[in-house]
């Protein structure tokens, strides 16, 4: 999976501007990681791994109140996904 694949498929609801310009940057490896948020965890986090993208954590509840999961990209950026919650 490539970057820009990467970018498409977990950053929902931006611009083409806005995508193309966080694809450039994670693909220089700019990012250490890089927190994103989405209302449908599963499904993103299925997009992703069907895509081949490296699987750091599958969806798991943590202890301090988030739903999220974790990938790497193919710069090595960790990309954590956390679930958006109404209320």
């Amino acid at each position: 999976m490539t970057t820009r694949e990467f970018v498409r498929i977990a950053t929902p609801g931006i611009t083409d501007d806005e995508r193309r310009t966080v694809a450039e940057m994670m693909a220089k490896g700019t990012y250490a990681s890089i927190n994103l948020a989405t209302t449908d965890l599963d499904g993103t986090f299925e997009r992703l791994q069907a895509g081949d993208a490296e699987v750091v954590q599958e969806p798991t509840e943590q202890p301090y109140g988030i739903r999220d999961c974790s990938f790497r990209d193919p710069a090595r950026n960790l990309i954590r996904i956390q679930e958006s919650r109404n209320g």
